[in-house]
C-alpha cells in the first residue's frame, strides 16, 4: 500500500476519491490526470492490486471507489496520516512558489 501511495500521480487519483461517500464511485474520466490514457490505467491498476481502490463496471464506464473502511480495519489512521502529511506538504510548496525570490 505505501508503494501504491508513493506516487504524486497515485496520490492525487486517492485525493480525488477521498471526499466521496463510502460506497460513492467515481468515473476514471472525471479524474483529471495530465498523463497519456497507458499512463493512467498503470496507475489505477497499481491502486487496484494494492487494495486502495476498488473498480467496476457500469455499463460502458471503469468505476473507481477508494476501499476507505478496507484500509482503516488494516492499517487504522494510516490514510488520514498520509493525505494530512501531502496536504502539509503541498501547502509548504505552494507558499514557497508564491513567495518572492
Amino acid at each position: 500500500m505505501l508503494h501504491a501511495l508513493s506516487d504524486p500521480m497515485r496520490l492525487q487519483i486517492v485525493r480525488f476519491l477521498w471526499p466521496l461517500e463510502q460506497d460513492e464511485e467515481a468515473p476514471c474520466s472525471a479524474i483529471d490526470l495530465a498523463i497519456t490514457k497507458s499512463t493512467t490505467t498503470h496507475h489505477f491498476r497499481v491502486l487496484r492490486e494494492a487494495g486502495v481502490i476498488r473498480q467496476v463496471y457500469r455499463g460502458t464506464a471503469k468505476m473507481n471507489a477508494l476501499r476507505r473502511g478496507d484500509l482503516d480495519a488494516l492499517f487504522p489512521g494510516l490514510l488520514d496520516a498520509i493525505l494530512t502529511a501531502d496536504a502539509a506538504r503541498r501547502g509548504r510548496e505552494d507558499r514557497l512558489a508564491r513567495s518572492p525570490a
